[in-house]
Parts: structure tokens; sequence; C-alpha cells
């Protein structure tokens, strides 16, 4: 029973994370069986094979569902680029093609307004199934989300170009002065993904917002985006909504129970 028991675990575990890795866990587990293969090694790159088969195979199935992936090989000339390989061997590369052309529209205006400018790409969608849960986000479940790094400079005012302060593009949070706007203050919801995690954030550089870029790229989603790409909200912390002057009907506030967003942007389409 444990044996089973862990089993369960462990495809939900992979299909959470990958939505695609159960399915291979699984494929696994039956051609080892036939095959009887008893070591862990041996099970093990029986699964890496398995998993980059669907995840391969996921790139021309997706797109007859209504996704398509964002390529993690970006080549010299792109100015739209995902932050790491990491998000295309989970899966989590996958948007709607109108969320695309939102996405290349913005980064050829970035770099149009600001020659070489690379806009980064994060967590987006996974390939499958509207609804499915992309964890941690709340809403990343229907091909219409995507996360965008914010754009960095250094401690002498040097832009930092397809640079993020975490690995990630996530956690590095942009603290808000103790006069900005703080609607969460004083809150303790034990039902949230508003982690503050202050132990990590002196693990971080200390790199500062590029406000020229940051405001450029906020503005454009907030009306180009909206007039002709569908850019339906903007989500952003107010503290740096305010600093960086770019209020609109389209920038808004994720509520309390959401994960912070002083560190990404994020987009949503119609």
């Amino acid at each position: 029973m444990a044996k089973i028991a862990n089993r369960i675990i462990l495809f939900i575990l992979l299909t959470a994370l990958t939505q695609l890795g159960g399915l291979a866990y699984i494929a696994t587990l039956g051609v080892a069986r036939v095959l009887r293969l008893g070591s862990v090694l041996a099970r093990l790159s029986l699964f890496l094979a398995f998993y980059m088969g669907v995840t391969y195979a996921a790139t021309f199935i997706a797109p007859h569902f209504g996704r398509v992936a964002l390529s993690c090989f970006a080549k010299p000339a792109d100015h739209l680029v995902v932050r790491s390989p990491l998000y295309c061997a989970l899966n989590r590369n996958y948007v709607t093609p109108g969320l695309v052309r939102m996405a290349e529209g913005l980064a050829e205006h970035m770099d149009t307004r600001f020659p070489g400018t690379v806009t980064v790409a994060l967590d987006a969608n996974f390939p499958f199934i509207d609804g499915f849960p992309l964890l941690p986000h709340l809403s990343h479940a229907d091909g219409r989300k995507l996360d965008l790094a914010f754009y960095y400079r250094d401690g002498e005012d040097r832009f930092l170009n397809g640079v993020t302060r975490s690995p990630i593009g996530y956690f590095a949070f942009e603290q808000p002065n103790s006069t900005d706007k703080q609607p969460c203050a004083g809150r303790h919801d034990w039902l949230t993904t508003r982690w503050d995690l202050a132990w990590l954030q002196p693990f971080f550089p200390v790199y500062g917002i590029e406000p020229e870029r940051m405001r450029a790229a906020v503005a454009w989603l907030a009306e180009t985006g909206v007039a002709e790409y569908g850019v339906e909200k903007v989500f952003f912390e107010p503290h740096l909504t305010d600093a960086l002057g770019v209020a609109a009907p389209a920038v808004r506030f994720q509520g309390c129970r959401a994960a912070r967003h002083d560190d990404h942007i994020h987009v949503q389409i119609h």
C-alpha cells in the first residue's frame, strides 16, 4: 500500500508541476514493468526520455488546442526572450496566438523606443486544458496570461539588458516606502500567496528598476495594448503605479490574496 500511495503522490506532484510529467511517469512504470527494469538509474533514464518526448510533442499538438509555445532558444536578434530554459522544461511557456502578438508588439515597441532593449517573459501557461492551474499562480490557466520581468539598472544607473534581480525573475520585491500606498498593510490572511519572503531579499543584487523603460512598457500595455491587442488587465503594485505615474483603467491591484506584483508585471488579454 505504501508503494501505491507513493506512486500516486509522485504522479500528482509531477502533474501539478509540469502538467505532462504524470503521463511520462505512468508510461515509465508500464514500460519498466514489461522490461523488468529494477534499477533506479534505468527507471530515471526512461522517465527523462518519456518526459522529453511528451514535452517536445506538446509544442506540435498544443496549437491545435489554441496555444503556442514561446521559444526558450533566443537568437541574438530576438527582442522577446524567455527568462530561463527552466520555463520550457516545465511546460510553463504556452500562450494563445493573440498573446504572442501582444508580447511581440511590446518588445518591438521597446526596441524602437530604446534600441537594443530585450523584453523578458516569465511564467505563461501550460499547453493544455483551460482551468488547469499553473501553481502558485491563481489565474494562469487559459493561455491568456503572461508575466513579464522588470527592466533593471545597476547602482550607477546603467541599464542591465535582459538581466533580472532573481535568477527566475520572481520574488525580488521593490519594497514600498512608509508613505506609499500599501493596501495589504496590517492584514494577516492565512490563505494567501502574497508572500513577502523577507529572509530571501538579502540574497538578491541591489538593482533598481529602470524607470524610463518601465514607464514606457506599462504605458504601452495600458494604451496600445488595450486598443490594439485586447489587453484586459495589467497587475502592478499601487506604490509602483504611483511612482511611475502610469495609472490607467487597465492597470490594477490584484488583491491581497494574490502574489505580490512589485517583482514582475502580469498581463492578461480578453
